[in-house]
């Protein structure tokens, strides 16, 4: 048995989850998620508490790591329509700086060209400051992976440390030319 898939999931009171079949639907006031379920898996929900039930055989090792996965990605949901996920990035660098613009964001990142990057669907692109970045959504996923394409128009480099980071990120630093003695 997986020691993750054997945890119960708690379902918060403005949580509403409906099982069709090997169809899962959470729905909460930030908004819905659907999954497919894989493997032999059921879902068994009691007493505002959900279970992920492995049907298949110990000695199937696909099976098993689908038990683990499917818990996770059910709390993942549960938690995202609840409370959402949110991910912070901070801009490092003279002159490097972000603008809103309706739900899309301008980012000034030291090329000779302005970059705009639009929101995805479901997801919310919030300017808390010149150099500091909020993602916001529903889908863990998805918020993780638009912090991860924003980062990538300019990383971190480690001789100054110039570009987008993580909020908390230890950029690693390397020193530069010794120079002429």
């Amino acid at each position: 048995m997986s020691r993750i898939g054997k945890k119960p999931i708690p379902i918060p009171k403005d949580v509403t989850v409906d099982i069709n079949g090997r169809v899962l639907t959470v729905k909460g006031k930030l908004g819905s998620e659907i999954l497919t379920l894989v493997g032999e898996m059921e879902l068994e929900l009691k007493d505002d508490t959900l279970f992920v039930i492995n049907k298949g055989a110990p000695e199937d090792k696909q099976n098993h790591a689908y038990h683990g996965l499917i818990r996770s990605l059910v709390a993942n949901m549960v938690t995202g329509v609840s409370a959402g996920f949110e991910r912070n990035l901070e801009i490092v660098g003279v002159g490097y700086r972000v603008t809103q613009q309706n739900k899309d964001i301008m980012l000034q990142l030291g090329f000779s060209h302005n970059i705009e990057f639009a929101a995805p669907e479901g997801i919310t692109l919030e300017v808390v400051d010149a150099t500091k970045l909020k993602i916001k959504g529903v889908n863990k996923q998805q918020v993780g992976q638009v912090a991860a394409n924003i980062r990538k128009l300019r990383p971190p480099e480690p001789y100054k440390g110039k570009g987008i980071r993580y909020s908390g990120e230890q950029v690693r630093r390397k020193a530069g030319k010794a120079g002429k003695k």
